[in-house]
C-alpha cells in the first residue's frame, strides 16, 4: 500500500453502500486541495481590494482570463482521473500511475504554448473585457507576469488527477497547501511592503504554482513507471479531454460574460462580481470534495466490474451534497453583513454586492447536488453527456439572460439570475442521466 492509499474492493454480499468515513477520508483531503486556490484567491483579493476599485477590478478581469486558459484543461485532472480509477480498480496501479506521466507531458507542452500566445494576446482580450481604460489597464499589468504560471498550474492538474485515481489525496493536499500557504504570505509582502502593487499579486501567484508543480514532479519522478512521453496514451487521454474542454468552454464563456457585463456596467458592479464570484468559486470546489471522492470510488467500482455499488455511490453523493449545500447557505446567510466588509472598503462595491448575495446564498443546495452528480459522471467517464447537458443549459440559461442583462441595463441581479437558470437547468438533466443508469458501463476502460 502506498501512503495516502485507501484500497478498492468489493466482495461478495457486501453492501453497494460506501461507510461514510471512507468517503470522508477521500473527501476530507480533496477538499483542502480545491479550497487552497480560491481560499488564496479570497485572500489576493482581500489584499488587492484595499488598493482601490481600479485594481480590483483589474485583478476581476486578468484572473478570469487566467482562468479561462487554464480551465480549458481540466481534464488532465478530471480525465486523467477517470483513467486511472479504472485501472486501478482493476488492480493495474502501475498503468494508473502512467497516465499522469503522459498527463503531464500533455501540461507541459500545452503549458508552454498558451504562455507564448497568452503574451501576444493579453492587451487585446483585457480592452475587450473590460473596454479602453484603466481598469483594462491594470489587468493587463497583472496578466503579463501570472501568465507564466499556466505550465505549473496545469502540471498540478495532471498531478491531482492521477493520484486521485490511485485513492492517494493527502499527498497532493499537502503540495498545494506548501504553495498556496508560502505565496498568501507573501502576497501582502509584495503588494504593501515591496511597494510592487498589483504586479506583486502576480508574483506571488506564480510562486504558489511553481512549488506546487515541483513537489508534483517530485512524486512522479519516485514512482517506478517509465517517464518517457507515449503518444498513443497521449492520445486517447485528449479523446476524453475533446468532451471535457468544450464542456469547459461552455462554462467559461457563461463566466466571461458575465465578468464582461458587470465590467461595462460600473466599476463597482465588477469589483462586486468578483468578491461573490470568488466566493461562490471557492464554495463550488468545497461542494466538490464530495465529487472527488465519488469520482474516485465510482472509477473503481466500475472498473471493478461492479456497477451496483457504483450506482449505490451515486445514490449516497447524492444525499451528502444537499445536505451539505445547505448548510454552507445557512452560514453565508448569516454573514451577509460582515463578510463584505472584509474584502474591500469601497462604498460603490460594497452597495452592489447585495445585488448578487442573494443569489449565491439560495443557489447552495442545488449546486451541492450538481456537483455531486457531476463527480459521480466524471467517475463513469461519461464526458460525452456532460459535453451536451452543459452547452444546452448556458445555451438556453446563463447567455441570453447575461446579454439581455447588457441590453436593457440588469445589472448583477439579471447576471445572477442566468446563473440561477443555468444551475437548475443542469440539476435537471443529470437528474434524469443518474436515474437512467446508462452511465455505468463497466471495465478498466469504458468503451
Amino acid at each position: 500500500m502506498v501512503r495516502g492509499e485507501t484500497h478498492f474492493s468489493t466482495l461478495p454480499g457486501e453492501s453497494v453502500g460506501q461507510p461514510l468515513r471512507q468517503v470522508l477520508g477521500l473527501a476530507v483531503p480533496a477538499l483542502g486541495v480545491l479550497a487552497a486556490e480560491p481560499l488564496y484567491l479570497l485572500v489576493d483579493t482581500a489584499v488587492v481590494g484595499h488598493l482601490g476599485a481600479v485594481p480590483l477590478g483589474g485583478l476581476s478581469v486578468g484572473a478570469i482570463v487566467l482562468a479561462q486558459v487554464s480551465t480549458q484543461l481540466t481534464f488532465l485532472s478530471y480525465g486523467t482521473t477517470a483513467r486511472a480509477a479504472r485501472l486501478h480498480g482493476a488492480g493495474r496501479r502501475t498503468e494508473a500511475v502512467a497516465e499522469g506521466v503522459q498527463a503531464t507531458w500533455l501540461a507541459i507542452v500545452v503549458g508552454l504554448v498558451l504562455v507564448a500566445a497568452g503574451q501576444a494576446l493579453a492587451g487585446p482580450v483585457a480592452r475587450l473585457l473590460a473596454g479602453p481604460g484603466e481598469v483594462a489597464d491594470a489587468a493587463v499589468s497583472w496578466l503579463r507576469i501570472a501568465l507564466f504560471g499556466i505550465p505549473f498550474i496545469l502540471v498540478t492538474m495532471a498531478g491531482n488527477g492521477w493520484m486521485r485515481g490511485v485513492q492517494d489525496t493527502r499527498r497532493p493536499l499537502r503540495y498545494v497547501l506548501a504553495g498556496n500557504g508560502i505565496s498568501a504570505v507573501l502576497c501582502p509582502v509584495l503588494v504593501y511592503g515591496a511597494g510592487w502593487g498589483l504586479e506583486g499579486s502576480a508574483v506571488a501567484n506564480v510562486v504558489a504554482q511553481l512549488i506546487a508543480a515541483s513537489l508534483f514532479f517530485r512524486a512522479l519522478a519516485v514512482e517506478k513507471v517509465p517517464l518517457r512521453p507515449r503518444p498513443a496514451t497521449m492520445r486517447a487521454q485528449l479523446t476524453l479531454g475533446r468532451d471535457l474542454v468544450l464542456r469547459s468552454l461552455a462554462f467559461q464563456a457563461c463566466f466571461v460574460s458575465a465578468t464582461t457585463v458587470a465590467a461595462h456596467t460600473s466599476v463597482g458592479a465588477v469589483g462586486a462580481h468578483q468578491i461573490v464570484l470568488q466566493l461562490w468559486t471557492f464554495l463550488s470546489l468545497v461542494l466538490d470534495s464530495l465529487a472527488i471522492a465519488a469520482q474516485q470510488l465510482v472509477g473503481a467500482a466500475l472498473g471493478a466490474n461492479d456497477d451496483r455499488r457504483a450506482r449505490g455511490l451515486a445514490r449516497q453523493v447524492t444525499g451528502y451534497g444537499l445536505v451539505f449545500g445547505a448548510a454552507l447557505g445557512v452560514l453565508f446567510a448569516a454573514l451577509s453583513g460582515p463578510l463584505p466588509g472584509v474584502f474591500t472598503s469601497d462604498g460603490a462595491v460594497l452597495a452592489e454586492i447585495p445585488h448578487a448575495w442573494w443569489f449565491f446564498v439560495a443557489l447552495q443546495p442545488v449546486a451541492g447536488v450538481v456537483f455531486a452528480l457531476d463527480g459521480v459522471l466524471l467517475g463513469a467517464g461519461d464526458a460525452a453527456f456532460l459535453r451536451t447537458a452543459t452547452i444546452g443549459a448556458a445555451a438556453v440559461g446563463f447567455l441570453p439572460m447575461v446579454w439581455l442583462s447588457l441590453a436593457f441595463d440588469w445589472g448583477l441581479v439579471g447576471i445572477w439570475t442566468g446563473l440561477t437558470a443555468f444551475m437548475l437547468l443542469r440539476l435537471a438533466s443529470l437528474l434524469g442521466r443518474t436515474r437512467s443508469g446508462r452511465w455505468a458501463v463497466v471495465g478498466a476502460v469504458r468503451v
